[in-house]
């Protein structure tokens, strides 16, 4: 008898495998084709990822090639209607999910959101991309790679010419102007850093075409320079709050999540003052550590609280970094973060190679540091932990300002989140799902929620001996999650003022005024994504917790990770299905 059930549960098992193998087929070969269609959306956009293919195009930009990705989204779109969704495989139908989300969320950004219409850094990003792209990673010969920076680099004029001709200076926000003329001579940087230093490696034929193409670039560069800086920036005058509709349109694209605003709001709010609870009683135990005889009140108030909360925090900030020591500081405490991963059978750890770099010059003025990981389909290649250097116009003040926010402790908790076992282990894992089409469509809020969730558990199993202040610093981190989301919404849907950002910040997160400004500069260029790190902690506290009431006394750490980190990297909602048994969610738009 119970072989039988056996025997039965596997014939069960394998009808349901085989039995609709024709409609995975034909999903399968759309999503080849998809893949091998990005080269049609952006060719720059492919070679990130690792679809080599067009390495010597450079993006078309004009309204032609706008209403031709339209175009191509809708026959997408079309395409998917017509595969059998529930005879599909659960991989099959979480990567199809997937597909119809993304197409959708392009095809809303052009004809909608048209950010090509009213942000010119998203031309700058593309520029600079296409040939960091190029010559950042060793996926081909120098050689080869450099000639196809050549001929990236002779069409940068016609690229910067149409983005000239798309973009409408009235409905662009003086921020997104002010950090294009900022951000346009990275290119430039990218250049002379990167590709002069491998030009005597060319033959004369290849060097005279490269050092032509440079020449190009640099005046086509210098010339869209004196647009930004005489026609467009005075010109600026577009409103940098996108209202509600356009907000909770992106944010549901940008989450893939139940959550409305509304919800994640309410979240936040009870989350902010819980959080702020936790600190303080940390707090007391460091306080008392230095004054052993403080009696504290039974019910003190919010001003006795953040008294308390912020003379335990000045005892991390008396340990800086050297202002240009932070890479230096971070490539150590990934080596520590490596070590203690491995040495706790936390996480299955992979090999592929990491570097701590100084951040590009063109990815600088929205966030302090990122991990850039190699494409999806160039498994094996190094990622890179990026990290912002100083501005050299900095006073002594700002400067100081800033070391405080990044002080030893808090690069401890940067360096989890952006490597081991946060964006740079999780991503190299991820890249190894047998799915491209998944590993392609990667979710920021189950990247994001991950890298957050990383924080708090490494922290939770003894990182750094249980120290009390590297708790308050990772709880400072996570209060700044919480902030982070409240203020997404409430800058573009509810009008909150820069004071009123900086307060809630400064006063309430307990940030330094140095970490506040960039913030409140980066809220105001990048509407809905501030969300993702709190929306995606908590999705992954919750399916944490699922899990190890479902598992019981089977569960463990490694094994939960691992199984968690084996899916690749699609919203928390689909790991959680898989792991749990449960049905595939179908989108709600």
């Amino acid at each position: 008898m119970k072989q039988f059930a056996i025997t039965a549960a596997l014939a069960l098992f394998l009808g349901q495998a085989f039995a609709d193998s024709a409609a995975d087929a034909s999903f399968e070969v759309l999503a080849e084709k998809y893949l091998q269609d990005l080269t049609s959306f952006s060719p720059v956009g492919a070679t990130l990822i690792g679809n080599h293919s067009a390495d010597d195009q450079l993006d078309q930009v004009d309204a032609k090639a706008r209403n031709k990705k339209a175009a191509l989204y809708r026959k997408y779109l079309a395409d998917l209607d017509q595969v059998a969704f529930d005879s599909l495989s659960r991989a099959n139908q979480i990567d199809a999910e997937l597909l119809r989300a993304e197409l959708q969320s392009n095809l809303w950004s052009l004809d909608t959101l048209q950010q090509w219409a009213w942000d010119p850094l998203v031309y700058v990003r593309i520029s600079g991309s296409a040939i960091y792209g190029l010559v950042a990673r060793d996926f081909a010969p120098i050689e080869q790679r450099l000639a196809n920076v050549a001929s990236r680099l002779a069409q940068v004029p016609r690229f910067l010419e149409q983005a000239r001709a798309a973009i409408e200076p009235e409905r662009v926000p003086k921020i997104h102007a002010e950090t294009a003329v900022q951000q346009n001579p990275g290119l430039l940087s990218i250049i002379e850093t990167m590709v002069v230093p491998h030009i005597d490696t060319l033959t004369p034929e290849s060097r005279d075409r490269l050092n032509a193409s440079i020449e190009t670039a640099r005046n086509a560069v210098a010339e869209h320079q004196t647009w930004l800086e005489e026609e467009l920036l005075p010109r600026a005058a577009g409103n940098f709050r996108i209202g509600a509709e356009l907000f909770d349109a992106k944010l549901a694209f940008a989450l893939n999540s139940p959550l409305s605003r509304k919800d994640i709001k309410a979240r936040a709010e009870n989350e902010y003052e819980a959080v702020r609870n936790a600190m303080y009683e940390i707090a007391k135990d460091v306080y008392a550590s230095q004054h052993p005889y403080t009696a504290f009140p039974d019910s003190p108030d919010e001003a006795y609280k953040q008294t308390i909360i912020r003379a335990a925090l000045e005892q991390a900030y008396q340990q800086l970094p050297p202002r240009d020591g932070i890479v230096a500081v971070a490539k150590e405490q990934l080596q520590q973060a490596t070590e203690f991963v491995v040495e706790h059978n936390i996480v299955t750890m992979p090999n592929d190679p990491v570097d701590v770099i100084i951040m590009p010059e063109f990815q600088r003025g929205v966030s302090v540091a990122y991990l850039d990981p190699p494409g999806p389909l160039d498994v094996g290649q190094k990622a890179f932990y990026a990290v912002a250097p100083l501005p050299t116009d900095w006073t002594e003040e700002q400067v100081n300002s800033f070391l405080r926010e990044y002080n030893i402790l808090s690069i401890q908790d940067l360096t989890i989140h952006e490597g081991v076992p946060g964006h740079y282990l999780q991503l190299a894992l991820s890249n190894r799902y047998p799915s491209a089409l998944r590993s392609t469509l990667w979710s920021g809020p189950m990247v994001e929620g991950w890298a957050v969730y990383a924080e708090r558990m490494m922290i939770d199993e003894g990182y750094l001996d249980h120290d009390p202040l590297m708790r308050l610093i990772n709880l400072k981190w996570y209060l700044r999650a919480v902030t982070n989301a409240i203020i997404d919404s409430a800058i573009h849907v509810d009008g909150m003022t820069r004071d009123e950002a900086m307060k809630l910040m400064i006063e309430g997160g307990f940030q330094e005024e140095r970490e506040a400004a960039g913030k409140w500069v980066r809220a105001q260029l990048t509407s809905a994504q501030l969300s993702t790190y709190f929306v995606g902690y908590q999705e992954h506290a919750e399916m944490r917790k699922a899990v190890e009431a479902a598992w019981g006394d089977e569960f463990t750490l490694r094994r939960y990770h691992d199984q968690a980190l084996s899916y690749g990297s699609p919203p928390v909602k689909f790991i959680r299905a898989l792991m749990l048994g449960e049905p595939v969610p179908r989108a709600t738009q």
